[in-house]
């Protein structure tokens, strides 16, 4: 496979979405359809492996050096295992990617094989903060949650962004978050 625009997931997704139900209000407004001037909110494409995306990863954590290779083969697994929402921000006039979001559906035996959402890795590049950008891309994944008939989306965050999380409709949970980390 080449790094073209194949889409993660379909598109049309994004622009299905619900905003009325969307707790968060945009000043000035913006929505999926129109994140801004020369920006572009679409799914994550092979072709954004040349478009920074690793840059903005970076700017979140150690994103390791990878290769076109394998930025195609977790692609395409993610593509066809249907649970793997991520999305992008596109500077239209530099093409550059300026700001991500993940989405990932876990599909559960409790509460009736009910699917839980959990977002991960939001991003947005030190030189477009500021834009509302952060807010767009958990809106947007909050709703497509919703949509995909999670009973739930979870999170985690550093004590500092909470508030933030707050906006949309996110509550600090009783559970604590524990990890077992195996490599940096």
């Amino acid at each position: 496979m080449l790094l073209d625009e194949t889409p993660l997931f379909e598109p049309s997704l994004l622009k299905e979405l619900d905003w009325g139900s969307s707790s968060v209000s945009f000043s000035p407004p913006i929505c999926p359809s129109q994140p801004g001037e020369g920006l572009l909110l679409r799914p994550l494409c092979t072709a954004d492996f040349n478009k920074g995306y690793y840059k903005v990863l970076s700017q979140l954590t150690a994103a390791g050096d990878v290769t076109p290779e394998q930025f195609i083969k977790n692609f395409e697994h993610m593509r066809k295992s249907g649970d793997y929402y991520i999305v992008v921000v596109e500077d239209t006039q530099l093409g550059q990617i300026v700001a991500t979001a993940t989405l990932i559906i876990e599909h559960k035996f409790i509460h009736g094989c009910a699917k839980r959402g959990r977002v991960e890795e939001v991003v947005v590049s030190s030189t477009c903060r500021g834009k509302q950008l952060g807010k767009l891309l958990v809106s947007t994944l909050t709703l497509l949650s919703k949509k995909l008939q999670c009973y739930k989306i979870t999170l985690e965050c550093s004590s500092t962004n909470v508030d933030f999380y707050k906006k949309f409709g996110y509550s600090v949970s009783e559970e604590s978050y524990m990890q077992c980390r195996f490599f940096e």
